[in-house]
């Protein structure tokens, strides 16, 4: 590893912000560049600096505050315990918890090496020479493309007379989009970065006039240096496009975007061009001989991604308006995430008044997302000329806008009734903001008008983007123990590794000299018969060495995990968009994947195609068996109760987003049909099962390896032998090494993910909340093989009471098959899934009752020794201690008290609060998958190497497992180390799934380093005051075994579902959260403003990686719960591949206030060294956020006298929330549009 770390790297590293370690050099970058340029940044410099920065892994929250320290007021937090290590936890945790020991540090910011900027490396005197040397033409000239940056306008402006269909590229943000993802080409690409014409910036009577190839970093700083200097009144279009800069991609994007490339895109959701075109921006176009002035206005775009400019002309520079008295200028912006996301629907909205007065002069609406190019409202403007700015206006603009605003309900984006009602809301939003503002400066001229209402200001307020603050409280190691490694905050073990960019993962090993790379080719159809393909365009490309398909397999073409219901390759028939037809070997992955975009299939369509949970209803098309559990005399458990409610909700799936997409490199050993794997994957021996089925061998003959994986969190668990199996079947047909690491889209495309989920609901209850009788179906959609399917089901009915005792229950599981990729493990395996089905009718029955929902849910509670509906006994039940600690933690009456006072006082924002318990069962439910092997090796030198059957994929397993084997041996973790995982040391291993890992492999060690001790005894005996290098050496010169091996099975495990007897379950493990959410209920965007976690984990093995769990675990939770949407065709093709259209949660998503707490003296006897699993329970606490937000709803609809319970489906978008805030406008859009 690098000898002396910079103190970027070595924050993020000790301050615990890297778990698998994949964004880390990504993020040490971002902040690395920060302070080049801004030595010591604020708070908001760093999250504006990681806008364009995502982690899967930590949650967000030790990434920033280790990088606070960075900042300006880094030093101390001001007494709110923002800081770790605060020197006032110790005060605020014994405020909150009976025990006396303090709480400990998670690190130590003082240990931190100083930054020192003199000490930072200088920028290349060479790069930086060139910059004053004269400019000159370059060309590249590739397979297909010519690259030509020219010099000077005029060899531009030829070059485009020759060229005039060539794409003028300056960031390469949009093209190289369309090439990669639309399959578009440009042979020619003209590069006009550094034309100096194209890169003024100069000040006109008008306004100012900025080079089309100013970056828009570059524009923000001209405006906002501007908006400082000029009278407020002739800025206002200024701060409106600065607005939009703020929420415009991220700061990489927008150091080399530039302002003419987003106007000539001409995206119809660009961020900018509504607000050029409503503030009648001047172009200046230029072709050879020709220059002239347009104005960006209605006639603009012509058509879909199209403008009026010629082939020949290109656009030179824009004038950006100054305002003047009497005009207000403002800009909207809505979408799935606040940060680095497309918009739904944009706008740019212009009004300029007669003098003295509230009578308009003239108006310009301009709407993105509303058709295929940037439109204006001309119709609605036209009606509103020469009106009074009051309620009568807005009343008949909100009408004509309903009118002129008007979508297919087929177009394309959806979301038709948000985005109709979006453009009133939004004008809504326009109208207050004049308004107030109009008030104040007429009032400075003697003219009284009506201002805002007091409740209504809060909807002309700008989003803000707060500054986090978190607590961390655990039960540190007593004095005296500090030498038992278990239990302390030990750094991750790889993370100083991870923070250099170091750590070694799959598709780092170096390529073996006679490599080739592989690219898959998948079905384009959902369900059909194959007719026929056609290679020989892809054979025909450079470097294509074969086609590789069903006819290639030496063994079998079935495989799956559990039943071999799938094919390596699809052979005759595909039943999913995505399906693996074959794969392309070439020698390079650019030739490979543009050969398999040139393969062609011809296809036979079948019928039905079945994509949705209803359409397999419809077809009764499901796998079999079909699950049920019951208990008690449900239908005299309805009889007995006051009222029965009804009710339904739909939880969306979820991609897994691992930020190292599947990845396997497949050597042939040349001999016997030895074949060695490097792979990224949960299962290294069922991969190394099924590549030894395709290849026809037995699975001696096949070494699956894995380093380490860049995120994983169930998606390699069984879907990455997919990949490695068409990998390994390549390899051994070319009998050369091959190599597959999927590109984002591919992997979204052929993996699946999380299952939706349906569930409906009867539910009997008394007048006072608590839950009689409960039936409750659910279905899953498995999509179109087994996979895991079934167990997932099984563990959401295990799941469907989550923490409540109902008398009288019944519940049915069927697993929906369907034509999408199969969907499979993730993070909670349909524990999430069924807990959230059970908090939707608990809080129905709430709302049903007119009871506060806190009170509803402790009063159905399980307590000690209450049994379940599987009949497992509940012992050492914490969930009680959990929920009393959070309501203190987090002050929930207080804040409730506050929540309720805040939406008295403002109509269109409302907060709302909620707590949630789970109960999340430990062990997998295939009984005998319940085992783990070990084997430890001390050497000659007193050095140990470790291996176990668990995979590392940033949870910190092998971090854990040597703590365990430190603890055993009793030596320090210095000299125990991990190499790998393997098939070749460790046999038979289980998935690292369940969260079972720690449990089941640190009792393998734990056994495998008694074994050991006992070997050694004898020599400790002889030696008291030797160390244990001298018991090693005895031991050795006394030719004693020092390797062994461990195993471990759990006891007492087995369940049966026909006589609903047994213990599926080891243990549970218990957590409860409390969250407050603001929502805007114009837009329906939320903040999530607060949330307290309390989590028992047993007796932590490591206090640093179980909050990092947790923490991280809830951040996931919050995307599928409000966020994260999978979108598809009536066809099965997937919209949302890749993290432009598929949104996980950033770094401004998490939780102003931040508090998680573990929970003290809770040893748990049934897991290693009285710990408890950690991975997968924290995720579902995130419903905390999704029912606040209900809980907001719910006041928001108390305003239009709308009571009791109500539909609100998962995930909670925008979209969703705004159509549940039923108000006027929703009414006006739906009466409009026949809703």
């Amino acid at each position: 590893m690098a000898s002396k770390l910079h103190p970027v790297q070595e924050r993020i590293a000790k301050a615990h912000g890297s778990q698998c370690g994949f964004c880390t050099p990504g993020i040490v970058m971002s902040m690395y560049a920060l302070l080049r340029n801004n030595p010591q940044p604020s708070m908001h410099d760093v999250q504006e600096a990681f806008q364009g920065n995502l982690c899967r892994c930590t949650g967000y929250r030790p990434i920033l505050e280790g990088y606070r320290s960075f900042t300006k007021d880094g030093g101390c937090c001001g007494g709110k315990a923002q800081s770790n290590g605060c020197c006032m936890t110790n005060e605020h945790t014994q405020e909150h918890d009976s025990s006396t020991l303090p709480a400990q540090k998670l690190y130590d910011q003082s240990e931190f090496m100083p930054l020192d900027p003199t000490q930072e490396i200088i920028f290349p005197p060479e790069l930086m020479s060139l910059s004053k040397q004269p400019q000159r033409e370059l060309r590249f000239a590739g397979e297909r493309v010519l690259w030509i940056q020219p010099c000077s306008l005029e060899e531009l402006l030829e070059l485009k007379a020759t060229y005039p269909n060539a794409k003028l590229v300056v960031g390469n943000t949009e093209v190289g989009i369309e090439m990669k993802f639309k399959n578009l080409f440009y042979p020619v690409i003209l590069a006009p970065a550094y034309i100096p014409e194209l890169n003024i910036i100069q000040n006109t009577q008008d306004g100012i006039q900025v080079g089309a190839s100013v970056t828009l970093t570059v524009l923000g700083d001209v405006l906002r240096a501007a908006v400082k200097k000029l009278p407020a009144h002739q800025t206002e279009v200024f701060k409106a496009v600065l607005e939009q800069l703020r929420w415009f991609a991220g700061q990489q994007i927008r150091n080399v975007a530039a302002v003419g490339g987003n106007i000539m895109t001409a995206s119809p959701i660009s961020d900018l061009n509504p607000v050029f075109m409503a503030a009648s921006c001047k172009l200046t176009v230029m072709s050879k001989g020709e220059k002239h002035v347009i104005e960006m206005d209605g006639k603009f775009f012509p058509g879909y991604r199209k403008t009026i400019l010629k082939p020949e002309e290109i656009l030179l520079s824009i004038e950006i308006p100054y305002t003047r008295k009497g005009q207000y200028f403002s800009a909207f912006k809505q979408s799935p995430r606040k940060e680095d996301d497309i918009a739904i629907v944009t706008c740019g909205m212009n009004v300029f008044f007669k003098e003295q007065s509230n009578i308009v002069q003239s108006i310009r609406i301009s709407y993105g997302g509303m058709a295929p190019v940037t439109v204006l409202a001309t119709a609605t403007c036209n009606r509103l000329l020469n009106r009074q700015w009051n309620e009568e206006l807005l009343e008949e603009a909100c009408t004509s806008l309903a009118e002129e605003m008007s979508l297919s309900p087929s177009a394309p984006g959806g979301m038709v009734t948000y985005r109709r009602t979006l453009t009133i809301s939004l004008f809504y939003k326009f109208f207050l903001n004049v308004q107030h503002k109009l008030s104040l400066d007429l009032l400075k001229e003697g003219v009284t008008v009506e201002d805002v209402r007091p409740e209504y200001a809060t909807a002309t307020e700008l989003f803000q983007l707060d500054s986090p603050s978190s607590v961390q409280l655990y039960q540190a190691v007593p004095p005296g123990y500090s030498d038992d490694v278990v239990g302390q905050p030990i750094m991750h073990l790889s993370a100083l590794k991870q923070a250099t960019g170091e750590a070694i993962y799959c598709d780092d090993i170096p390529c073996y000299e006679n490599e080739l790379h592989l690219a898959l080719v998948t079905s384009t159809k959902a369900h059909a018969l194959i007719k026929s393909i056609d290679t020989s365009d892809a054979m025909a490309v450079p470097g294509v060495v074969a086609f590789i398909s069903a006819k290639d397999i030496p063994g079998s073409n079935m495989t799956g995990p559990v039943v071999y219901d799938e094919t390596v390759f699809a052979d005759d028939k595909v039943t999913c968009v995505g399906h693996i037809v074959g794969a392309i070997v070439a020698d390079t992955q650019a030739h490979a994947q543009r050969a398999a975009k040139a393969v062609k299939i011809s296809y036979e369509e079948l019928q039905p195609v079945i994509v949705t949970i209803q359409d397999a209803i419809a077809n009764k098309s499901f796998f079999q068996p079909v699950r049920s559990i019951e208990r008690g005399d449900v239908a005299q458990g309805f009889k007995d109760s006051d009222h029965i409610l009804h009710g339904e909700m739909h939880i969306g799936g979820q991609e897994q987003f691992y930020l190292e997409t599947n990845c396997t490199l497949a050597v042939p050993r040349g001999e016997d049909g030895e074949m060695e794997l490097f792979v990224s994957t949960q299962s290294a021996s069922k991969t190394q099962a099924l590549v030894a089925k395709a290849l026809g061998v037995s699975a001696n003959r096949v070494v699956c390896r894995v380093k380490r994986m860049g995120g994983g969190f169930g998606g390699k668990e069984s879907r990455s032998t997919i990949l490695s199996t068409v990998v390994a079947v390549a390899a051994h047909t070319v009998k050369r090494p091959v190599r597959c690491m999927l590109d984002r889209d591919e992997d979204m495309l052929v993996t699946g993910g999380r299952h939706p989920f349906f569930g409906h609901y009867k539910v009997g209850y008394m007048n006072n909340g608590r839950v009689m009788a409960l039936e409750v179906t659910l279905y899953s959609n498995a999509g179109n093989s087994l996979d895991l399917s079934l167990s997932i089901l099984e563990r959401a009915l295990f799941h469907m009471d989550n923490s409540y005792n109902i008398p009288n229950i019944r519940a049915t599981g069927y697993v929906c098959k369907t034509n999408l990729p199969s969907n499979s493990a993730f993070r909670g395996f349909g524990g999430p899934q069924g807990m959230m089905i059970a908090e939707s009718w608990m809080s129905d029955v709430a709302l049903s009752c007119g009871l506060p929902a806190e009170e509803v849910r402790r009063m159905n509670m399980y307590k000690e020794g209450d049994f379940t509906p599987f009949s497992q006994r509940l012992d050492n039940f914490t969930i009680d201690r959990c929920w009393e600690e959070c309501m203190q933690l987090s002050d929930f009456n207080k804040r409730k008290d506050a929540v309720e006072q805040y939406n008295r006082q403002h109509r269109w924002t409302k907060r709302g609060l909620s707590i949630i318990p789970t109960k999340f069962g430990i062990s997998f439910t295939a009984v005998f998958l319940n085992q783990a092997g070990a084997l430890v090796l001390v050497y000659s030198d007193g050095s140990v190497l470790l291996t176990h059957g668990g995979t590392e994929m940033g949870q910190g397993l092998h971090t854990k497992m040597v703590q365990v084997a430190s603890k055993t041996l009793g030596i320090p973790c210095s000299k125990i180390h991990i190499t790998e995982t393997s098939t070749n040391t460790v046999p038979n291993t289980s998935p690292t799934a369940a969260s079972a890992s720690s449990d089941l492999n640190g009792m393998a060690i734990y056994n495998a380093c008694q074994t050991l001790l006992q070997r050694l005894q004898p020599y400790k005996d002889k030696n008291p005051k030797g160390c244990w290098e001298d018991w090693v050496k005895a031991a050795y010169f006394d030719r004693v075994h020092l390797s062994a091996n461990g195993f471990y099975k759990t006891p007492d495990l087995g369940y049966d579902f026909e006589t609903n007897s047994g213990r599926p379950f080891n243990y549970f493990s218990y957590g409860v959260a409390v969250s407050e959410v603001e929502i805007d209920c114009l837009t329906g965007s939320h903040k999530n403003l607060h949330t307290s976690i309390v989590m028992d984990v047993g007796k932590s093995l490591n206090p640093a990686l179980d909050i990092g769990q947790v923490e991280g675990g809830f951040m996931q939770g919050l995307g599928l719960f409000t966020l994260e949407e999978l979108r598809y065709s009536p066809d099965g093709y997937l919209y949302t591949r890749g993290p432009g259209m598929y949104k996980i949660p950033a770094f401004g998503d998490i939780p102003i206030e931040l508090k998680v707490s573990l929970l003290r003296d809770a040893p748990n006897e049934k897991a290693i060294f009285s710990s408890k699993a950690v991975g997968e329970p924290p995720l579902f606490l995130a419903a905390s956020v999704f029912y606040a937000i209900k809980d907001a709803i719910t006041a928001a609809r108390a305003e239009s006298n709308l009571t009791g319970p109500f539909r609100l489906d998962s995930p909670a978008t925008p979209e969703r929330i705004r159509n549940a805030c039923e108000d006027k406008f929703t009414k006006l859009v739906c009466s409009n549009f026949h809703c």
